[in-house]
């Protein structure tokens, strides 16, 4: 089953909801970086909640979330749009720690404490930036605290990545209480909620996005999907991009640049490189001038 996201309305447009299988998307992550698995749950979960808020923008427009841990990961970085193409790493995506006391995955301890800052790229030079507290290093925690402090929209995030050698499942969902909710919808989705089975569980055993909230929904007739789109690994770096970074360096460092035969460049966030001649470097300096 491919990856992908579907966003809608439950419970009379009470509840707007967005629910994603990220497994091949996490586990590009993880080749690309060669991800030990504590890392890649962690990053993993960054990135499915990235794509998840990147499903809430207009056509056009990016978000760009950083969790900023003070754990042995580092910061987490993650990028993503509407269309569901999806990047992210770590400072150390190395890094592997004993299970916790549950016998999982230890993510809040290689997370650690620190912020969360999103910044929303809506096009025409035009950037809205976001922060809150990490409050538990789990993601999911983080995220719904940082929904409720951040964009006072009340809401339930759950994600989950199963690793063994590679990415066996991964996926989440979120779900948001519309002005209009009544008691009764909020109080049956949270009984809903605590009792569902973990997500990473459910797309494991086969379940789709729209398996998983037939669960959440208590049955298909109590929802409608607005909107389903494939989740795919794209970086937007381009050779382009990095001519415009290296310009950014200065004179100085350009002529320095330019000294060599080649200079080689290589994206933090899907590891592509790009090669620089000593000639395209002598233009860039050309062109500053």
């Amino acid at each position: 089953m491919r990856d992908y996201l579907i966003r809608g309305l439950a419970f009379n447009d009470e509840i707007r909801f967005f629910v994603t299988k990220t497994t091949d998307l996490v586990e590009e992550i993880r080749k690309r970086h060669d991800a030990y698995p504590t890392a890649i749950a962690a990053t993993g979960r960054v990135a499915t909640v990235t794509t998840m808020m990147g499903a809430m923008l207009k056509s056009g427009d990016r978000i760009d979330v950083a969790v900023r841990g003070d754990g042995p990961i580092g910061t987490i970085y993650a990028s993503s749009d509407e269309l569901g193409e999806t990047t992210a790493y770590a400072k150390n995506m190395q890094v592997h720690i004993p299970s916790n006391s549950q016998g999982k995955l230890d993510v809040k301890g290689v997370v650690g404490g620190g912020n969360i800052t999103v910044v929303r790229d809506l096009g025409l030079n035009e950037k809205y930036t976001t922060t809150s507290p990490i409050v538990s290093g789990e993601i999911a925690e983080d995220f719904t605290y940082y929904f409720a402090a951040s964009e006072q929209v009340p809401s339930a995030v759950s994600l989950g990545v199963l690793v063994d050698t590679a990415v066996i499942a991964a996926g989440g969902f979120i779900l948001q209480v519309l002005p209009q909710a009544t008691d009764a919808t909020i109080t049956k989705l949270e009984k809903v909620i605590s009792n569902i089975k973990p997500i990473s569980t459910l797309i494991h055993e086969g379940k789709t996005p729209e398996k998983i909230a037939d669960i959440l929904f208590e049955g298909e007739e109590n929802y409608r999907i607005l909107r389903k789109n494939d989740v795919v690994f794209k970086c937007a770096c381009s050779k382009e991009r990095y001519a415009d970074a290296l310009v950014t360096l200065g004179r100085e460092e350009l002529e320095s640049l330019s000294q060599e035969e080649s200079t080689e460049l290589v994206c933090a966030f899907c590891k592509e490189k790009y090669h620089f001649t000593k000639e395209e470097i002598t233009e860039l300096l050309e062109n500053l001038k």
